[in-house]
């Protein structure tokens, strides 16, 4: 492929941008109508809370049905992510910088005071941009950061199913790809299963580049011999364990301080700080089972080239620089408490090497 097919493949068409706008109504709509549990967010610093309507999973399941019945009737092409994956990906960006700037010009002008919406301006335009201005910005009644989360998590399963089917109507269906599409399909759904967590962390949001990974395995013939098959089920599996596992235990402590953690009474620093289970390993332990989820995404990709391996190098980078931002944040706002629960617990992410 030259550089001038590459490119213009890259150019957005009027087909992606309808799959994206489709895409986004369909989210907007289902997940203002459709039942879930209504959730309450954390406190935020003016007493005031929001609450989010959990059915991620219920919108994920009738959105497949809906696409099950389209493909059925010749509506909808279940290749038509696959086929256009780079030109949707440049209307997706597009998408996002144009987004990003409305987001600013819009909190440039608020006058709420709120801790929701109230403005935080500096001097330096790019941060501004890049790390957004206000807390909870909204649209109709949305909150932005929950929906494209859910979007995007929803987005990288079709993205793999599309590529899924590609893959089968071609032939080329490989023990690599279903490692891969299991993998990340089981990870999406306990997301959506356990989507209530997302409301009292301060996660991650970034792209998950299904497609590049799924694409890959589409055009590199890769097999995996048994050693392989079962080491990477075993870093998925830990990896699964120690991020969800450490993800609810926050959870469940901030909601009752008292639970019990892996059955014993949590040790609790200063009354604020969970010291107890994964949280007593590592500061951040959670980091350490998003590390190993994302390399197990990769791991079905073999060994031949480091272009599958860009997500979780690129994870990592991101995470050790968050985890820096976060400490700093917390040494500011917990002060002696933090710095007594870093002396407890001395690892950030890995135990013994960081």
């Amino acid at each position: 492929m030259d550089l001038g097919h590459l490119l213009h493949l890259l150019i957005p068409s009027w087909k992606s941008v309808a799959i994206l706008a489709l895409f986004f109504s369909y989210l907007a709509i289902a997940g203002s109508i459709l039942p879930g549990k209504l959730v309450p967010g954390a406190t935020l610093p003016d007493g005031s809370r929001l609450h989010y309507r959990c059915n991620g999973l219920l919108s994920l399941l009738v959105l497949v049905g809906l696409l099950g019945v389209g493909a059925k009737m010749d509506i909808v092409s279940l290749n038509a992510i696959s086929d256009r994956g780079l030109e949707l990906l440049s209307t997706t960006f597009l998408f996002s910088v144009l987004v990003t700037l409305v987001l600013y010009a819009v909190g440039c002008k608020s006058t709420n005071q709120g801790s929701s919406l109230k403005p935080h301006v500096t001097e330096n335009l790019l941060d501004d941009w890049w790390f957004g201005i206000q807390l909870n910005p909204q649209f109709m009644g949305i909150d932005l950061k929950f929906f494209f989360v859910r979007a995007g998590m929803m987005g990288w399963l079709f993205i793999n199913l599309s590529v899924l089917a590609r893959s089968v109507q071609d032939g080329t269906l490989s023990q690599s790809m279903i490692l891969y599409q299991l993998f990340c399909a089981l990870y999406i759904l306990d997301y959506f299963v356990h989507e209530e967590y997302m409301t009292s962390t301060w996660d991650i949001i970034a792209e998950k580049l299904g497609f590049m990974l799924g694409w890959w395995l589409l055009s590199t013939k890769v097999e995996l011999g048994t050693a392989a098959v079962v080491a990477n089920c075993l870093t998925f599996l830990i990896g699964y364990l120690v991020f969800r596992g450490a993800n609810k235990q926050k959870h469940v402590f901030k909601k009752n301080p008292k639970a019990p953690i892996w059955g014993k009474p949590a040790r609790v620093i200063g009354g604020k700080l969970l010291a107890s289970g994964y949280w007593g390993i590592a500061r951040h332990c959670n980091y350490l089972g998003d590390l190993l989820l994302a390399l197990s995404f990769s791991l079905p990709c073999g060994i031949s080239s480091p272009v599958p391996y860009f997500y979780p190098i690129y994870l990592l980078i991101l995470l050790i620089w968050r985890e820096r931002r976060d400490e700093a944040r917390c040494a500011e706002k917990y002060r002696e408490i933090w710095a007594e629960y870093c002396r407890l617990v001395p690892w950030r992410i890995l135990p013994y090497v960081y």
